[in-house]
């Protein structure tokens, strides 16, 4: 006889199997996800719909996860059908662009000659892969890329500071010039102005590494090397996943590879859930109060889905927008065709921040780093 205990082995097995299936599928399925996915259905029940409505809500990591859910659902519940392989992804095509072999009508040819010969000019191999979407990326072409985040040049944002300066003009310098007037023995001396100074103003890189962004994630963990080199002293980064992990020292290392290595090793949830609004707080709470976002550019990184409450996650970006000088969102998403700000964790923040940009190539990389550098 067939106990109650084999069945529900039985039933878990069979779920277990579709977890597997949808991670061969190329849906980044976790241990935890696959746990909360089987207290999700015995929660909700066993029936189809409750089924597949615990499955949207815990394996998948983003949008593009849930038509890849569903496909695998209905050909794992359905024996008469075949698993469904994943994609191949599409060969590299060459860009070309048509030129005008002529430049007028007085060039050789005439007017006519002008507007009917072309001559096809092919983009070359870098500056087609500056605007390639990393995720889409395969693994030579990430090689490549890598090598191209060498000409990113980051810059530190400038505020003024309470000391002066000498300068060519602004305000008088009285005691200097006094002091100038003395050495010449009471003779007239040149006078000299001054005027406030500048310094660095401090950057906060919050960098989201859950599912969702796993595509995405060592190429801004690149980004943040090339700020932290450029400013060892004024940028510091974190990353956003389950937990907040502050990895400015990981990235201080010279060599980029040995950077991300040991930012890998400290941070303990890849690829995980996603709390940003908990993430968030804990950031202000134990740093923010400290100084470390006041008057600070805050870029964060992120696709904004969140599976926390959006209120929460609007409330504390809201209190972040309050003590920074700039508060900047970097979506990967956001510079892809036909993409709109559906996601609940991005509807929330949009009314608090000052940018909203897009993050998903080298090209969109170089805008960010320009955003930062005027803000």
């Amino acid at each position: 006889m067939t106990t109650a205990t084999e069945v529900v082995h039985d039933a878990d097995e069979v779920l277990l199997g579709f977890t597997r299936a949808l991670r061969a599928a190329g849906v980044g399925v976790t241990q935890d996800r696959a746990q909360q996915f089987l207290d999700a259905v015995a929660l909700l029940g066993a029936s189809e719909e409750g089924t597949r409505a615990a499955g949207r809500a815990t394996l998948c990591a983003g949008p593009e996860d849930l038509l890849r859910h569903d496909q695998v659902f209905a050909a794992w519940f359905d024996h008469r059908t075949g698993l469904p392989r994943p994609r191949p992804a599409p060969p590299a095509t060459t860009t070309y662009s048509e030129l005008p072999l002529t430049d007028g009508p007085d060039s050789p040819g005439g007017a006519d000659e002008a507007d009917t010969d072309v001559v096809r000019a092919m983009a070359s191999d870098a500056e087609v892969l500056r605007h390639r979407d990393v995720a889409a990326l395969s693994a030579a072409e990430r090689a490549r890329l890598n090598a191209l985040f060498a000409t990113l040049r980051p810059r530190a944002p400038h505020r003024r500071s309470a000391r002066q300066r000498s300068w060519h003009r602004g305000d008088v310098d009285a005691a200097r010039t006094l002091r100038a007037s003395l050495r010449r023995m009471g003779e007239p001396a040149e006078v000299v102005h001054r005027r406030r100074a500048t310094r660095p103003r401090r950057v906060v890189l919050l960098v989201d590494v859950s599912g969702s962004m796993s595509g995405y994630a060592d190429a801004l963990l690149r980004l943040a090397h090339r700020f932290t080199q450029a400013a060892p002293g004024t940028v510091e980064t974190f990353t956003l996943g389950t937990r907040l992990t502050h990895v400015t020292r990981a990235l201080r290392l010279r060599d980029t590879e040995r950077a991300l290595v040991a930012a890998a090793d400290t941070v303990p949830d890849w690829s995980g859930g996603t709390r940003l609004g908990e993430n968030l707080q804990t950031f202000l709470t134990r740093w923010g109060r400290r100084g470390m976002a006041r008057g600070a550019v805050v870029v964060i990184f992120s696709d904004g889905w969140e599976r926390g409450d959006t209120t929460l996650l609007a409330e504390q970006v809201e209190r972040l927008g309050r003590v920074a000088h700039r508060l900047v969102w970097v979506n990967p998403h956001r510079g892809k065709a036909g993409y709109e700000p559906v996601q609940q964790g991005v509807v929330a923040v949009l009314p608090y921040l000052d940018d909203f940009v897009a993050g998903h190539s080298l090209a969109t990389y170089a805008e960010v780093v320009e955003v930062v550098a005027g803000a």
